[in-house]
């Protein structure tokens, strides 16, 4: 799995003219899953996303997680993050998941953040041609890696 996440004022997310995601102070964060991969590594990442100190004190260090200051996230499917540009000028996408396990995959981390947040979490629409706003306060972009922990 990995995540790029950007620290926002807000961020909304709408399709076909509606939108269906909408939040204020917090973190967009765009998802994606590789084949092969479980569950497991959900809790983990929504403990990252959710303690990272990457909001700033009164002293404006980052010093504050989205707990701290009582943030929001909108999560948001991207299996282009599993793009490979190695040969040529077209990107291959063959190491993301297949669309059935991306989907069971997004709809479980999508329940993890929810029982971690709950009433915070907002979403896209997986699979869908969706038209993203979002006002980057910083600005501050984190990718996590979940095959990179160390």
């Amino acid at each position: 799995m990995k995540t790029i996440t950007q620290r926002v004022h807000s961020a909304s997310v709408t399709v076909e003219g509606e939108t269906i995601g909408n939040i204020g102070h917090g973190l967009l964060v765009f998802a994606g899953w590789a084949q092969g991969e479980t569950e497991q590594d959900h809790l983990w990442v929504a403990s990252k996303l959710i303690n990272m100190r990457i909001f700033p004190d009164e002293y404006g260090q980052m010093n504050q997680s989205l707990i701290d200051v009582g943030g929001e996230i909108l999560l948001v499917s991207q299996f282009t993050l599993f793009a490979s540009t190695k040969k040529g000028n077209r990107p291959g996408f063959s190491l993301a998941a297949a669309p059935a396990e991306a989907i069971r995959l997004y709809e479980h981390f999508l329940n993890t953040l929810n029982e971690l947040l709950p009433g915070r979490v907002q979403s896209g629409r997986f699979g869908a041609d969706m038209l993203i706003r979002c006002e980057n306060y910083g600005p501050v972009t984190i990718p996590i890696d979940t095959q990179n922990k160390l």
